[in-house]
């Protein structure tokens, strides 16, 4: 992806739950509408990421699988009533 992330967050290594608890960590941390990016080998992650993003303001922009790391953007979403 060549959108340039504000963070980057790796979690190579961690098993699940730990890549998503993790990225909550790193948003909370950003501005709304900025870019996190998580490199994760966790295979679970990938799903995780996907049911993240579904329920809650965050937005899932892409994610990538390069072999066996796993690569996401998440875009930090506004909170209601900012």
């Amino acid at each position: 992806m060549a959108v340039q992330p504000d963070d980057v967050l790796d979690a190579c290594g961690l098993p699940c739950p730990l890549p998503l608890l993790k990225a909550k960590q790193a948003l909370a941390r950003l501005e709304a509408g900025q870019l996190l990016e998580v490199i994760a080998t966790d295979a679970g992650s990938w799903r995780d990421f996907e049911t993240f993003a579904d329920q809650s303001i965050h937005e899932l922009v892409e994610r990538e699988e390069r072999g066996e790391v796993f690569h996401y953007w998440i875009r930090k979403g506004e909170e209601p009533g900012s």
